[in-house]
């Protein structure tokens, strides 16, 4: 067991693998693009192009501070609390910069890092900030980072730049790329869970994203409640809106990620793993999740979501057109 000044013991999660918490969308998506021969290959090649694994530091960490012992001594210990309760012995360099937007990435492909904005430790409190580098070491033993600064430095960072037809051409993949990096960030938000094995210290990061760090004037479980009626309520139109409201964000909304956490948990996933024991080990992925299985669990979820949003379209679009002949109908 371990736990520090301002956290309560956790269950070491001995070699589990990242297949345990993973979301089958994303799962699915990833181990695709890697089963493209040369993939990998290419992507290193194009990355070597801004200075290779040097380049990334140097444009993430211009203006951050790497934290030790005498240097935010206290996320360093708790980045240390985390990987022993996830059971990840390999070095992971830490980064606080000074940013005051509230958000943490973790980047970079031989040697993944992770960044944590100032004003994320400005917002949360200490086992809250617990969860946020659970999530991001998540981001890093399921592979994330190299595909996360895939989309930073070529998607976020580039696209503006190219030419207008070449912009329009690669809109598509941006799409795609961007519903890939929102389903990583639902595998995450379960690797943060998992990290503290506190529900509301989890959820509450949600809460203050959404709202801001006044916990005086907030509820949890009020907020709890607001998240559930966004993800289950709403017409037609409203789903519409919520679809395009997230074609260009690289996170979900707060409300949904906390309906999705808090399904995921109702549905007795997170105390099997910790309360159980019972979860995928490392070295069993191949056996236990085959790509197959990812690509079924996968095209059912988006299956399930498309046949509502195409039934919502056109449940909106005959309203549309009864609205249209009301109205024309009372002009007459």
């Amino acid at each position: 067991m371990t736990g520090g000044p301002t956290s309560r013991p956790t269950k070491i999660l001995t070699d589990i693998s990242p297949v345990s918490w993973e979301h089958a969308a994303d799962r699915a998506a990833l181990q695709s693009l890697r089963a493209v021969p040369g993939f990998d290959t290419a992507v290193r090649k194009i990355l070597s192009w801004i200075g290779g694994e040097q380049g990334i530091r140097l444009i993430f960490q211009a203006n951050a501070v790497k934290i030790g012992p005498k240097q935010f001594p206290k996320i360093h210990t708790m980045m240390g609390e985390v990987k022993n309760t996830m059971d990840w012995d390999k070095d992971i360099d830490v980064f606080v910069s000074q940013t005051p937007m509230a958000n943490a990435m973790a980047v970079g492909f031989e040697e993944p890092f992770i960044v944590i904005n100032s004003g994320t430790l400005s917002l949360l409190s200490d086992d809250e900030q617990r969860v946020v580098l659970g999530h991001e070491l998540g981001h890093i033993m399921s592979g994330h980072a190299l595909y996360h600064t895939i989309l930073y430095l070529i998607i976020l960072f580039g696209f503006a730049n190219l030419p207008f037809l070449a912009g329009i051409a690669l809109m598509p993949i941006r799409f795609a790329l961007m519903e890939w990096y929102r389903k990583s960030e639902l595998s995450s938000d379960r690797a943060g869970l998992l990290a503290s094995q506190d529900r509301d210290d989890t959820l509450r990061i949600f809460l203050k994203f959404a709202g801001g760090g006044k916990m005086e004037e907030m509820d949890l479980d009020a907020f709890m409640e607001q998240a559930r009626e966004y993800a289950e309520g709403g017409g037609p139109v409203d789903t519409i809106y919520k679809i395009l409201n997230t074609l260009d964000l690289d996170h979900p909304f707060s409300t949904m990620r906390a309906a999705e956490l808090q399904k995921w948990i109702d549905d007795g996933a997170y105390d099997k793993i910790v309360v159980d024991g019972e979860y995928i080990h490392r070295g069993q992925e191949a056996e236990e999740r085959p790509l197959t299985q990812d690509l079924g669990d996968a095209a059912r979820y988006y299956g399930a979501e498309v046949r509502e949003t195409v039934g919502n379209v056109v449940e909106a679009a005959k309203k549309v057109g009864q609205a249209f002949t009301d109205a024309f109908r009372d002009k007459k």
